[in-house]
């Protein structure tokens, strides 16, 4: 790493762990509305997509995942084409080798592709660092930071259990910081010695490995002690939450990320703010309130592959306080990442017309039927597949679907919907490494819920980040 990267990576350490909380609303836009004109005038014209020079970003034309997967080599200012890219990131899947990189130091990573065709995204080793700095500056305890300066103390350690390796996360690595990757492609028991090998001071996982993982440290199969956990790449539910401090003492915060950047993380506070300080969010309300919203992002950081209005899928909760976080960044508070755009599931209401019932209602209308794993698939003819797991007990599982069939029936009441058809399936666990998605809209003939179990599929009490 040259002097240069190293510089850039502490830049961004020293500006998420302390900058945030010098500015005000006003100097991070005026900050923000520096950063659009280099984006404008600077970068975009170094993209083919772009032809022409645009004055402001609202000129730009909204884009999504279709657009930038059809024209990949015009998004990225290097030009590398999506075959290229797709044969680079399979061949490392394939391989779980992660090492490699794409000319000119480029990491190209995939999406998990909860929504259909997996995202692919391009960055640069500068990219990479930045990450590492904001990342770390944001979210590590005043304990850790202290040993991560003291030369004479043990490295810190920071287990990141994943689907996939990549040199995003190893970038965080050097002496006083011990990384180790524990591969989410694997038996359920490698995954839990490979944490345990690690003893992390700093645990992330994505919330359902969170949840198998504390669920293990009850049960005494795991003695590890994080200071800090981090859940990343899936909806951190209540309970997961209540599960994982429960088994060690500590909070889990939030990443929330994509495809198309880092775009919020927790606070020392637990309120999650979106990372406006390099990432620009435009609203597109989906209630009356206008407090749920689908966001078109704007990236004001990436060099190698360009975000300009990319819309996003996800449904995004705002807080109802508009006041300033007492932790002091004054970037937007979300409350909820309610999950995808095609997680709400769009009911017949009782006048006929479409009823949207969010996702986070329907977790908890679950968790109210007190059942454990399970998936739903709706279609907009008004229909749900729901996938439960099943106990041996006939009883038992009539009693599980009658709890399911109260619960969203009083939740489907409580939004003036119809009532929908349910149709009970057991649940199989997803493949090794498929990120749990609760909540999705059937394809059209609606495809069975449960997957084709793997030829090492984990046991029904392991979830899959």
């Amino acid at each position: 790493m040259g002097p240069t990267l190293a510089v850039g990576a502490l830049a961004a350490f020293a500006r998420s762990r302390w900058g945030v909380r010098l500015q005000s609303r006003r100097g991070l836009e005026r900050r923000r509305r520096r950063a659009i004109r280099r984006l404008l005038v600077e970068r975009m014209p170094r993209a083919g997509h772009y032809a022409h020079p645009f004055d402001r970003l609202a000129d730009v034309p909204v884009v999504d995942k279709a657009a930038v997967l059809a024209d990949f080599a015009g998004f990225n200012v290097l030009g590398i084409d999506l075959d290229t890219a797709l044969t680079a990131a399979h061949a490392a899947e394939h391989s779980r080798d992660f090492s490699g990189l794409l000319p000119g130091g480029i990491t190209v990573g995939l999406s998990s592709g909860t929504s259909g065709r997996p995202g692919v995204f391009l960055v640069d080793e500068a990219e990479r660092l930045r990450w590492a700095g904001t990342v770390l500056g944001r979210l590590l305890d005043r304990r850790s930071l202290v040993q991560l300066v003291q030369p004479w103390r043990p490295p810190l350690r920071i287990a990141f259990c994943l689907r996939a390796n990549s040199t995003l996360y190893e970038s965080v690595g050097s002496r006083r910081l011990d990384f180790r990757f524990v591969d989410l492609v694997a038996p359920f028991d490698e995954v839990l010695a490979g944490v345990a090998t690690a003893r992390p001071d700093v645990l992330v996982a994505p919330s359902s490995v969170l949840d198998a993982l504390a669920r293990a440290a009850a049960r005494g199969e795991l003695a590890i002690a994080p200071r800090l956990v981090v859940a990343v790449a899936e909806v951190l539910d209540p309970a997961t939450a209540v599960r994982v401090e429960g088994a060690w003492g500590v909070r889990p915060r939030r990443v929330y990320q994509a495809t198309e950047g880092l775009l919020g993380l927790d606070c020392a506070r637990g309120r999650l703010h979106l990372n406006e300080s390099v990432v620009v969010f435009e609203p597109e309300s989906l209630d009356a309130e206008h407090r749920r919203f689908t966001p078109i992002v704007t990236d004001l950081e990436r060099r190698t592959q360009l975000v300009v209005r990319y819309r996003l899928d996800d449904v995004l909760r705002a807080a109802a306080d508009d006041a300033r976080c007492p932790c002091g960044d004054p970037s937007r508070v979300i409350e909820a990442v309610e999950g995808r755009a095609d997680e709400v599931v769009e009911a017949v209401g009782a006048d006929g017309g479409v009823v949207r019932i969010f996702p986070d209602t329907v977790r908890r209308a679950m968790a109210l039927a007190d059942v454990t794993d399970w998936a739903i698939r709706w279609s907009s003819g008004g229909r749900l597949d729901i996938a439960l797991a099943r106990a041996t007990d006939a009883r038992e599982v009539a009693a599980a679907e009658a709890a399911v069939r109260r619960s969203l029936g009083e939740l489907f009441d409580a939004v003036g919907a119809r009532h929908p058809e349910l149709r009970f399936e057991a649940w199989t666990p997803p493949r090794p490494g498929d990120k749990v998605v609760r909540i999705r809209r059937a394809e059209a003939p609606a495809p069975p819920v449960a997957a084709a179990p793997a030829a090492a599929a984990p046991t029904e009490e392991v979830a899959r980040g």
